[in-house]
Order: structure tokens, then C-alpha cells, then sequence
């Protein structure tokens, strides 16, 4: 499975369905690829805020993805008349080859409108899936919960992808328990070094994970892949 880095909490995730997450590229400065040029089967959503929700939509209008969300999410972007599917925290759905769960994360959900009014978007959310017999937990934006052992040991995690860039959510520290809760194989850092105040230094996470836990922290900048 080839695994791409679009930089901040975007990934793109190719085997025999393409899965693109958090598709923040309008705005953002890390980004090395353009919306026109990313297509994908589905297209999951953590949360509304705008670096999680980005482009979606218009991703999905161009290439006529599915957008997998919470149920307020996947009603506001079906007013737009892209093609959704509703779920919620516990729920799980099997989309072809690839089964997809969501799982709890601590953070907040709301979409600034052009008026300046937030709309409602529901409980932020991670996914759990796999596909091509690994198994890939993308946690959202959150902080550390202990219950993040409970989603390690319900679904042994081959990578997990995970926020190092604290202020709005874990940060190296707390990722790194993170890590020991949850037990992958493989952990990819996201959401850190889009702006500075989230600035970290994944060379400096990845040695405190390689020191405490058996698994393997993979560096990719924004338009790098990883074959897992």
C-alpha cells in the first residue's frame, strides 16, 4: 500500500480502493500537490474545522468520491451535491474492499461561514481501516486518551498516523504515550510545522519512540510515500 503525505493531517492511501483523508491543500503552505490533481474512491473527514475539511468537496465534485463522515458532516457536504456517507463514533461500514470504523477523538468540530458564523458539525472523530491486510489508524486531531489502548487492542495497528504538533492537540509528549497505548508497528507524525505554533521537531519524536517502544516512526514531508 503506498501511503503519501499531503502535509498537516492529509494523507492519500493507495491499493485497491484510494483513500484521501483530510484533504487541507487551499491555504495550506506545506502542500506541494493541487486539488485538481487528487482524486480518490473515498474521502474521510476527521472534523469541519477548514484544515481538516479543506477541499473535499470540490476533490469529490471533480472526481466523484464519497465523502465518510460524521452524519453533520456528510449532510453539509451533501447540500453541495457531492455523494456522502453518514456515520457515527462506534459505527463501522464496509465500503468494497475496505472496512472503515470511527473512533472517539477529543477536539472540537465547527465550520467558520462566510458570514462569520460557526456551523455545527458534529463530534470529531478518527478512523480506524484496512486494506490490503493492514490496518491504519488515522486518529484526527486529539488529545491523549487512555481508551486509545482499548482501540490498540480491539484492532492491532500496523500505522498509526497521529498529531505531534501540540497547542491544539497532542503534542510530542503525549503522542508518545500515545504510542505505547495504542502499540502500531509503524507511526507516521502529522499536524505539526503547517505554521509556527505548531512547530516540532519529529526527529526528536522519533527517538523518543524508538527509545520506549518497539515501534518504528516514519518521517515523510509533505508529497513523500511510504510502502507499508
Amino acid at each position: 500500500m503506498k501511503v503519501t503525505y499531503l502535509g498537516h493531517a492529509g494523507f492519500l492511501l493507495e491499493k485497491q480502493i484510494s483513500i484521501l483523508i483530510d484533504p487541507f491543500i487551499t491555504g495550506n503552505p506545506a502542500a506541494k500537490v493541487k486539488p485538481e490533481n487528487l482524486s480518490a474512491d473515498l474521502i474521510l473527514i476527521s472534523h469541519g474545522h477548514g484544515d481538516h475539511l479543506g477541499d473535499a468537496i470540490t476533490i469529490a465534485r471533480n472526481c466523484g468520491a464519497t465523502i465518510v463522515s460524521v452524519f453533520e458532516i456528510a449532510s453539509y457536504c451533501g447540500k453541495f451535491g457531492v455523494q456522502t456517507h453518514a456515520m457515527h463514533i462506534g459505527g463501522s461500514n464496509q465500503f468494497g474492499p475496505v472496512k472503515i470504523k470511527l473512533t472517539p477523538a477529543w477536539h472540537g468540530s465547527g465550520f467558520i461561514a462566510e458570514d462569520g458564523t460557526i456551523q455545527y458539525m458534529g463530534n470529531p472523530c478518527g478512523f480506524v481501516f484496512s486494506l490490503d491486510g493492514k490496518t491504519i489508524y488515522h486518529s484526527g486531531d486529539t488529545g491523549l486518551f487512555s481508551d486509545m489502548q482499548l482501540i490498540g487492542r480491539l484492532h492491532p495497528i500496523d500505522l498509526a498516523l497521529l498529531p505531534i504538533g501540540d497547542n491544539f492537540t497532542m503534542g510530542p509528549e503525549d503522542a508518545l504515550e500515545a504510542v505505547k497505548l495504542i502499540k502500531p508497528n509503524i507511526v507516521i507524525p502529522m499536524h505539526y510545522n503547517t505554521w509556527p505554533l505548531i512547530a516540532q521537531d519529529p526527529q526528536e519524536f522519533k527517538a523518543g519512540v524508538e527509545k520506549e517502544t518497539p515501534a518504528q516512526v516514519v518521517i515523510l514531508q509533505p508529497g513523500e510515500s511510504y510502502e507499508l
